[in-house]
């Protein structure tokens, strides 16, 4: 017979922490669940989820910890820093599961104070944006130990449609920072495109529906442009979060001796449309940055 499903805690229930965590409730794991909004753990606790008043009452009841929070400061805090943080629930031998985005060397840190106390670690970032994280088609980007992404495989393969293993702790991380340099690029190339377009007096519908599947294809025409076009964008990753990856990715490639003049160029535009008060919005709402002014 088959193992029952380890028992899961998750921390961070935003647009992608709260469609993974029901995929997993929907697959059959124990899950309990924490948010600092305790609001959003409403639709988990009506649809079976145990609900945790504080990460360490989370991670008290889970052999497998998944946090997916918004950066750096804030998984620090679950984990270790704030009052009830993880760190107070978590039993040697459990293994935290890290799907924010941060820094490869805040990922390799936390992994060293956790292996103080015999907590496996892997940094698991993933892409493929809400619609993803609701379908469970993610694009999960894996760095730590083997034997842990083993362990953490099934909780991986409900959240994911691919699993990718890059190397040490840390590994996931750098290649989300190439992941979200590729993002950067492509919506605002979609945006420009669009603004283009619409100056030529073309129909921008039309034009996105003969090119989408040609050479000049990509996720964000497929999937952002009828937003750009709208001139309205529901939320799918804010801005502000984009902008905090960027800063991750131009450091790595400081770090590296390697210039980036492309995301440069849309950090000072996504730093613009921040400053004018868009920050909440969907990263598509670069858009806003080329929109055709008579």
């Amino acid at each position: 017979m088959n193992a029952a499903p380890p028992a899961v805690g998750c921390i961070g229930l935003g647009g992608l922490g709260a469609p993974m965590a029901l995929n997993l409730l929907q697959a059959g794991f124990r899950l309990t669940v924490h948010n600092r909004h305790p609001e959003r753990t409403a639709p988990l606790r009506e649809a079976g989820a145990a609900v945790a008043n504080t990460p360490a009452e989370a991670a008290a009841a889970a052999d497998l910890l998944l946090i997916c929070v918004s950066d750096d400061a804030a998984v620090e805090a679950v984990l270790f820093e704030q009052p009830g943080a993880a760190i107070q629930g978590l039993r040697p031998g459990a293994l935290v599961i890290d799907c924010s985005t941060i820094a490869p060397a805040s990922s390799c840190r936390l992994a060293a104070r956790l292996a103080e106390r015999d907590i496996g670690y892997l940094d698991a970032p993933v892409t493929g944006g809400t619609e993803g994280a609701r379908a469970g088609t993610l694009s999960v980007l894996v760095g730590g130990n083997t034997t842990y992404l083993e362990r953490a495989r099934p909780l991986l393969e409900v959240i994911g449609g691919r699993i990718t293993h890059f190397g040490a702790v840390g590994a996931g991380q750098r290649a989300k920072a190439v992941n979200q340099v590729l993002v950067a690029g492509s919506y605002a190339a979609v945006a420009e495109a669009l603004a283009l377009a619409e100056r030529l007096g073309l129909d921008r519908t039309q034009v996105v529906q003969a090119l989408k599947g040609g050479a000049a294809g990509s996720w964000a025409l497929e999937h952002r442009s009828a937003a750009m076009i709208a001139d309205h964008y529901p939320l799918g990753f804010k801005l502000a979060l984009h902008r905090k990856d960027l800063a991750i990715a131009l450091a790595a490639a400081a770090d590296a001796e390697l210039t980036l003049p492309i995301t440069a160029q849309v950090a000072a535009l996504e730093d613009a449309l921040i400053s004018a008060g868009e920050g909440e919005q969907d990263v598509s709402v670069l858009a806003r940055c080329f929109r055709v002014r008579d």
